[in-house]
């Protein structure tokens, strides 16, 4: 069955005049007369009978005009539905924050007071593809010859993070392969700066010794002021520390860096208020490179 040949059987229902209904429908006669007939053909079934100069449902056709009425009048009204749906999909941007989500919560504010009719939706997933933009690191990104989405690439230097209270904080720099034996503080998890940092650990020739892992910065920052352990700490997408409990040490071997990728999927490079945000990001984050 075809919608319009379902929408020509019940316009003709409700007239039960075929003259009437052909002109209501602005098609021949006989096109509305051959449709209802290739319908009872295929439904194996007559849904109209003669009554004088009408015609008149049969209990078929009565049948199926009860059914089709609530399932035309959906149909009707999809279109101004999908108006509705696309002018709010318009309105929010979809981010997937899978690294820097303090600093991007501080875009999304900033943005939200010069544009307040803008919604974002976060997520944190690295299966979803259904986003915008997504936010994620590595420690040497190379744009995919293939893609056609659109990257911004921001790199940052990672420190190690040690008490201030440590011998190790009068020094300049540190090598990793130093603090073989030390107790480190982590970042929970198996991927993104948890996992580049291990990496770093094993080009120094050692696995960390994690004493303690938390997904909260707060935390490690607070358990490493206190001397229980030493960690890292990216230069730019971390919260400031005051230099009272902690300090940061530049690590001289191996050469510890990640990227910070913004990346804008082809699918919303015509969307224009994600294409703005983007570009608020890049901005922030050029303003954030030039400031330290």
């Amino acid at each position: 069955m075809e919608i319009t040949q379902l929408k020509y059987f019940y316009t003709l229902a409700q007239n039960q005049h075929v003259t009437r209904t052909a002109e209501q429908l602005h098609i021949a006669q006989p096109s509305l007369t051959q449709s209802i007939r290739r319908l009872e053909k295929e439904l194996d079934v007559k849904l109209f009978k003669n009554s004088g100069r009408n015609i008149i449902l049969t209990d078929c056709g009565k049948y199926l005009q009860r059914k089709l009425e609530p399932i035309l009048k959906s149909l009707d009204e999809i279109p101004e539905e999908i108006r509705i749906f696309t002018a709010d999909r318009r309105k929010t941007i979809k981010i997937n924050v899978l690294a820097a989500s303090t600093l991007i919560t501080e875009t999304i504010i900033n943005f939200q007071k010069k544009h307040p009719e803008i919604r974002f939706q976060i997520v944190q997933n690295t299966e979803t593809e259904d986003a915008d933009i997504t936010v994620f690191t590595r420690e040497f990104f190379q744009r995919p010859l293939t893609t056609r989405d659109n990257y911004y690439i921001f790199s940052e230097e990672i420190f190690l993070a040690v008490p201030t209270t440590s011998h190790y904080a009068t020094q300049k720099s540190i090598s990793l392969r130093d603090l073989s034996k030390k107790n480190f503080i982590s970042l929970a998890g198996t991927k993104g700066l948890r996992s580049i940092c291990d990496r770093f650990c094993i080009q120094a020739g050692f696995k960390p010794n994690i004493i303690f892992e938390s997904d909260n910065v707060s935390a490690v920052k607070n358990l490493i002021g206190a001397g229980i352990g030493v960690g890292f700490w990216p230069q730019h997408t971390w919260e400031t520390h005051d230099g009272n409990e902690l300090c940061l040490l530049p690590i001289s071997d191996p050469k510890c860096q990640r990227d910070i990728i913004i990346q804008l999927h082809h699918e919303s490079e015509s969307f224009e208020e994600a294409y703005h945000y983007f570009e608020y990001l890049v901005h922030f984050f050029e303003q954030l490179k030039k400031a330290k």
